[in-house]
């Protein structure tokens, strides 16, 4: 399939892509360019291959779950107007 001048012009008013005459050919040959890249792909014979949840297919080395930081909590509440057993109070704001 491949794209002529008025359908770029249609593509780019649904885009909102204000394209000056200039760029319209330019336009229109990466787009046929991108859409052959689309039809070669689609020819490839894939039959027999099992589709990837990611291209890469290995396992997320993870780091070791470790406490780094210390408990700031004491600190940070003891500037806070209200605290009840460890929980911030706020105003009731709705009814």
């Amino acid at each position: 399939m491949a794209l002529d001048r008025s359908d770029v012009e249609k593509i780019a008013h649904l885009a909102r892509l204000g394209l000056n005459e200039a760029d319209l050919p330019r336009t229109t040959d990466a787009l046929n360019s991108i859409l052959g890249l689309v039809d070669q792909m689609q020819a490839v014979d894939t039959s027999g291959i099992e589709p990837l949840a990611h291209p890469l297919e290995a396992s997320q080395r993870l780091r070791a779950d470790q406490v780094t930081e210390s408990n700031h909590r004491e600190a940070y509440q003891a500037i806070a107007p209200a605290v009840e057993n460890g929980l911030y109070l706020v105003p009731k704001v709705i009814d």
